[in-house]
């Protein structure tokens, strides 16, 4: 379906996005269709999360201590959009934090109320089910780059989610970065991280922070996650080939850990904030306040 696309910088925004952007009908087909029977909930299937549960888990504590340092010693609130299996929401519940989320997926809605959580199910853009309910912390983890409208959506957190004086987290995968455009032009992988329909828009540090700045926030803080595409430029070209993707994600993730085991998850955390300083690394992570 790629060929159907040609990728644009919005002529409005300057991010990069397919063009044309299908219509509404064309997206929620494809997500009843393909995305959801697929049980691909945010990127991660339940299984693949469990069987990655402490990978997972040091995501959610670089999250959780990022807005617990923000509230200081104060309790916040926490609201999801598009919690998929609310594996996050399940791990902020048990730090304390006072959680809630909507999905469009039953099957995703479903398992979290079995989990006790409070959830919504309504459509990844439709706020109006919470009511008069604000949040100190609004969580769109791997959500705008499937999205329409991006700008829409930016705007009606900050007037219909979010509290005075909180907090935006966005999470993006990292797109057009210069170690992808490398492997691409030495391998000849023709971009395979550009996927229309499931993705829409494609994000760097500066082009969402750009975005951001333009829908009445400020970026706080933000940082990278590892950058994957290194591995390929080293000559373990896993495009293609699951297997040596899923050893080169472990590698990752043994890196991460044996950094926090002995004692180096600070210079780990500055690591990562440079990355996303020169528009590295497989995620883009930014915390962002709305402008008064």
């Amino acid at each position: 379906m790629k060929e159907k696309y040609r990728i644009i910088a919005d002529p409005d925004y300057g991010y990069l996005r397919a063009d044309p952007i299908p219509s509404p009908e064309e997206v929620e087909r494809y997500y009843r269709e393909e995305f959801y029977s697929a049980k691909r909930f945010n990127d991660s299937s339940l299984e693949v999360q469990k069987e990655e549960q402490e990978f997972f888990d040091s995501r959610w504590e670089a999250i959780y201590r990022r807005c617990a340092e923000f509230f200081g010693s104060q309790p916040f609130s926490l609201f999801d959009v598009g919690f998929g299996y609310a594996q996050a929401l399940q791990y902020f519940r048990g730090k304390g934090v006072s959680v809630c989320g909507l999905d469009p997926a039953p099957q995703g809605v479903d398992h979290a109320r079995r989990l006790g959580l409070d959830v919504y199910q309504a459509g990844i853009e439709d706020f109006g089910c919470v009511g008069e309910r604000r949040f100190d912390v609004v969580t769109l983890l791997n959500v705008l780059e499937h999205l329409r409208q991006p700008p829409d959506t930016l705007r009606n957190i900050g007037d219909k989610l979010l509290k005075p004086g909180g907090l935006l987290v966005v999470e993006v995968p990292n797109e057009f970065n210069d170690f992808q455009t490398a492997a691409n032009a030495e391998f000849g992988l023709g971009e395979w991280w550009v996927a229309p329909p499931a993705h829409l828009n494609y994000f760097s540090a500066t082009s969402l922070t750009a975005l951001l700045n333009r829908c009445g926030y400020r970026v706080v803080h933000g940082e990278a996650s590892f950058p994957l595409e290194i591995f390929m430029l080293m000559g373990d070209v896993y495009v293609g080939d699951a297997a040596l993707g899923k050893a080169c994600h472990n590698k990752r993730v043994r890196f991460e850990s044996l950094m926090r085991k002995h004692g180096k998850g600070e210079k780990l955390a500055k690591f990562y904030q440079a990355l996303a300083s020169l528009d590295l690394g497989r995620q883009t992570l930014l915390f962002a306040t709305r402008l008064s």
